[in-house]
């Protein structure tokens, strides 16, 4: 991506966990690009084919505002830190005009610490992903054989910020206004690999973080035609093995996901919805963007 702000959709999300979601949904706003190459990615659309319309900063504040005119239940910016100093003053200007509600840093944990730190004043949640604990697999899977020592370093950065801050908060709904979730998807075939990331979420942050393990991997066309583990599901026995670790390690506040969940229902429909301002949309949902 380059220094112009790219966003792919904007519009109530109703699929993360309960501590973000609720029932009045989380207000998502999609950013175009990755740091990441996963073979596995259903958002190959905004990911990689770089879908998404040009927008100021201005916009992103007033995106953030709509969202909160909406009910969302916080700001929840979904891949957003290759544009950081954007999002970064998009924020500032939002709260400036008004925004009240938790901002959520939604992220694939390959960060630079740095740049975490930078966004420590205007991220109230983070919500990143610990993928990997092996460089191999990081390097196969995702192009990223550092992925596990830089993610290591973005999570301890997360929850020194939000330590700072005060620590882990809570609204009295049991909506997250501050904190750290950690993401783990399982994938078929390498649940090793999966206890090894809980292994090492538990070692840098313990019970500092809540801990999300999902098991909705779903194989998309490539991952289809290759064959192999990941062209099919994670077995039942392989998400209870991952699960009865993380119960072993000691983690406290656990979200799992119950049998059939795997579905690219997960997966919203990218088509700018909610990007272009309200002066400049017309009746297709595409137009003026």
């Amino acid at each position: 991506m380059s220094a112009q702000l790219r966003v792919a959709r904007a519009a109530l999300h109703f699929w993360e966990e309960p501590p973000i979601s609720g029932a009045a949904g989380s207000g998502a706003i999609f950013f175009s690009g990755c740091p990441l190459r996963c073979v596995f990615c259903q958002n190959h659309e905004i990911s990689s084919e770089g879908f998404g319309a040009a927008v100021s900063t201005e916009r992103l504040a007033e995106m953030m505002l709509e969202l909160q005119g909406q009910g969302a239940l916080n700001v929840n910016l979904v891949t957003p830190l290759h544009f950081a100093p954007h999002v970064r003053r998009a924020v500032e200007l939002a709260h400036a005009a008004g925004l009240t509600l938790p901002v959520v840093c939604n992220t694939s944990g390959y960060e630079r610490a740095e740049v975490v730190r930078a966004l420590g004043e205007v991220v109230d949640v983070w919500l990143p992903d610990f993928k990997y604990a092996d460089s191999g697999l990081a390097s196969a899977l995702s192009g990223a054989p550092d992925y596990p020592d830089v993610a290591a370093q973005a999570l301890a950065a997360m929850v020194g910020s939000v330590r700072e801050r005060g620590g882990r908060a809570v609204a009295p709904d049991g909506a997250m206004t501050r904190g750290v979730i950690v993401r783990h998807l399982v994938l078929p075939g390498h649940v090793q690999d999966s206890c090894a990331v809980l292994d090492r979420v538990w070692q840098i942050a313990g019970n500092q973080v809540d801990l999300s393990i999902m098991n909705q991997y779903t194989p998309n066309d490539v991952c289809r035609s290759a064959g192999g583990p990941l062209s099919h599901g994670v077995s039942e026995e392989e998400y209870e093995i991952v699960l009865c670790h993380a119960d072993d390690l000691g983690f406290e506040r656990l979200w799992w996901q119950e049998g059939g969940t795997v579905s690219e229902s997960f997966v919203p429909r990218f088509d700018a919805t909610g990007v272009a301002g309200p002066e400049l949309r017309g009746p297709g949902p595409d137009k003026g963007v």
